[in-house]
This record gives structure tokens, sequence and C-alpha cells, in this order.
């Protein structure tokens, strides 16, 4: 990574959701944070001067769901290729599942994927901790000492939590200790299948999960927090009525967050087409009434935030028969651009569209937290200097080959999509820059 002291990026449309600020000025960086913004001192002396003409400068992207593949998934991407594919997005912050191998349930496991991590110095990496030992959903992990190593806050990633015994008693201590929960909503049994239950699963004779998978598991959840107080964070919803639940659990008052992915947002299961595997995923597609919902409440704020559910795919997992084949996509480079298609489709503010990769995902990781992220998902004087600039106007194509990210698969590939990542900039330091 180049480093430089000072620089000055000049005539950029600058843009922080989070205040609201909208204004062609000048950002002056130094020493990894944010110098100042519009009123540069003239003594200031950049080392490097960065025109961004007709460019958005706006806080770095911010991604609760992002698979590194390590340790023990090398074989479907490096921590190297992944953090690269992260910095082409404009992706600054990132959230890490703990569905590795072995499974982040270890202090040391941690520490050692942190410490990596900041070697590589690139990304803000916010590890996930198991919820259960080995993702079991039978013992609790050691949650303070994890913690103590990193973590920002546990998850079963994938893995269902059939044991509402076990639910309850982690909600219980996540609530006491104040730590928060991120789960999938997903019921073990009727989650089994490999695409949404619906005239095309049935069609093509693959086998259909429903939207009950979702609703009954959503039901679960609430009752528990309720009892207990708990704090949780739901992953990827895809449902129409997944999105009625919780926007009426947020007028109860529970402590409850929501994401979803590029590929709900944007997809249908009408996309599988004639078996596409690319279309594989977890959660399933699922229909356009769920898609128009889902958009929805991500425009009203039911919905929380936008992320790339990245889980790069090798070839020999991914070209197999469609219900053989491992579900999985490669997002992380394509998060800024859908978030824009988002914009463009559907007549939504540009800022809005920005937040909810921004500050958004902040103000759920600072919730997680416990504490206000006071510069994450914002670009203000006196924060961290994690800024993407990118070009509105330039369109581009999706093309595997070209992705940096060591996993090709991607049901977006072919499609023209707005907005071109020029420069991420990471902790005052040029991470990326297009040629």
């Amino acid at each position: 990574m180049k480093t430089l002291t000072n620089i000055l990026i000049k005539g950029g449309r600058v843009i922080d959701p989070a205040s609201g600020f909208d204004e062609i000025v000048d950002v002056a960086l130094a020493n990894g944070t944010v110098l100042a913004i519009k009123n540069i001192a003239t003594d200031f002396r950049p080392d490097q001067i960065m025109d961004a003409t007709g460019c958005i400068v706006m806080p770095g992207l911010v991604d609760l769901a992002v698979r590194l593949r390590e340790p023990g998934h090398e074989h479907e991407g490096m921590l190297e290729s992944e953090m690269a594919a992260a910095m082409a997005g404009g992706v600054t912050s990132l959230v890490c599942l703990p569905d590795t191998d072995p499974v982040l349930d270890e202090p040391g496991l941690v520490e050692m994927l942190r410490f990596r991590a900041e070697k590589l110095n690139q990304a803000r990496v916010y590890p996930l901790g198991a919820l259960t030992r080995n993702l079991a959903g039978e013992s609790l992990s050691e949650m303070q000492e994890l913690t103590e190593a990193g973590c920002v806050a546990f998850s079963q990633a994938e893995v269902p939590l059939p044991n509402t015994q076990v639910m309850q008693r982690a909600f219980q201590y996540a609530s006491t200790f104040g730590y928060a929960v991120w789960l999938r909503p997903q019921d073990l049994f009727l989650g089994q299948g490999v695409a949404a239950s619906g005239a095309l699963a049935t069609r093509l004779g693959l086998s259909g999960v429903p939207v009950a998978a979702e609703t009954i598991a959503l039901h679960t959840i609430f009752e528990l927090m309720r009892a207990t107080g708990a704090r949780v964070h739901l992953c990827r919803l895809s449902s129409a009525a997944g999105v009625d639940l919780v926007r009426q659990a947020k007028l109860d008052g529970l402590k409850v967050s929501c994401d979803i992915s590029i590929n709900s947002l944007h997809l249908t299961d009408a996309d599988i087409g004639y078996f596409d595997s690319r279309a594989r995923l977890n959660p399933p597609l699922r229909q356009q009434r769920d898609r128009d919902a889902l958009r929805a409440g991500l425009l009203d704020g039911t919905i929380d935030a936008l992320v790339s559910d990245h889980t790069p795919v090798d070839e020999d997992a991914k070209t197999l028969p469609f219900a053989e084949s491992e579900p999985g996509a490669t997002g992380v480079e394509l998060l800024l651009s859908l978030a824009l298609k988002w914009s463009q489709d559907s007549g939504v503010d540009l800022a809005r569209a920005l937040a909810v990769v921004t500050q958004g995902p902040a103000a759920v990781l600072g919730a997680s937290l416990g504490k206000r992220q006071a510069s994450t998902g914002r670009l203000l004087a006196g924060g961290a200097a994690d800024l993407c600039v990118f070009d509105p106007a330039a369109a581009w194509t999706v093309q595997s080959d070209t992705l940096r990210s060591q996993g090709k698969y991607t049901p977006f590939s072919g499609y023209e999509l707005p907005g071109r990542v020029r420069c991420t900039i990471m902790a005052g330091r040029i991470a990326f820059e297009r040629k």
C-alpha cells in the first residue's frame, strides 16, 4: 500500500449521509485523519493532490457480511484476495462470519485472524464469534474471552439454532453482559430446501424453502427477546412477511436491527433461469412481491443496512447440478454499484442509497460494540480518513475474470452497473486506485 502523509482531494462532491452534508468542496487528509472539509488552511502542504472533479467523495463503505474464507477454506478465498476485493469495492470496514474451519470459537483463532488482517493494513476487520461451540447449537461459547480477543458480536452464521432453550440461555447471557447476537432467521427443518417455495421451484423440481421457515424463526427470536431484553441483529432477511414482522417488532420497542443482501434486493427466483448455479444462494431468491417489500423496507428504515453477503465459492463446488452446488456468490466489489442501481431503479435519493452502506451498517456495528462508532461510516473533520471516491457517471460490466476476489461466481455476471470506484483511502493511505 502506498503511504502518504498529506492528501488534498479537490473538487469532489462530498456526501456524508449521517450529517446530511452534501457540497462540492475540498478535503484535506493528514496523518490518517480527516484534517478539514471545505475550510482548508492556507498553510496545508499536500504530498499529493487528487482531482475529484465529477466524482463523489464519501465515507468508506461498511459491509456487515463478508466471508474472508480463512482459516480452512483457502481454496475458495485467501485473506489477501478478499481484502483486495474489499478495497476495490470501496469497503473500508467489514464484519466477517464465524463459519470458518476451525470455527471462530477460540480466542486464539480470533486473535490470529485479526493479526493477519492488520498486517495487510487494508480494511478494518470486525470478527463475529461463534454463539455456540463449533456452531453445534448445544453449548454456549466463551463469549467473554472471545470479546476480549476482538469479537464484536456472536452468530451462528448459516447454521440454525433449533434448541430454544440454548437460544434463551444465549440471549440471557448476552443481555446480562451487553453482547449482541446476530442471527439469520431460519427454521432448521423447513429451511433445508434449495430454492424458494413457489411455482418456479415446483416446475423445476427443486426442494422448496417456504416463507414460514423465516417467519417461524422470527416469532421465536422475538418472544425470547421480550423475555430476556437481548439485542439482536437479523441477518439477510428475505421475505415480505419477515419485513412486516420486523417493522412491528421495532414499533414494540425491541432492540432489533436487520439487513438484506444485494442479491435479495435485486433478484427473484426467476433469475435461477435454467438451473443457473450462480443463483444458488442462502437465503434463496424469493418472488417479486418479496423483493418489492425488501426495497420498501430499506427505503423506510425498517431494514437498517444493505450487505454484500460476500461468499466466494470455487469452481469445483459451483459447477455442479443446481441442488448439489454450494450456495454463495462473490459480492463485496459490487456493493456500492448495486446500491446505486437501487437508487436509479427505484428513484431513491442518492444520499439514502449511500446511507444504507455507510451510516446504517455503522450504527448496527456501533450498537453491537455497545458504543457509538464516532467515525466509522462517517466523513467528518477529526475522524478516520477511511474514504471512497467514485465516479457516478462511469458504467461498468461485471466480468468474472476481472474481479479481484478469488471467488468468480456472481449472479450479476454480465450486468452493466452504475458507479465505479476510483480510489479507496484507508487510514489516510491510498489502498486502491484505478488507473
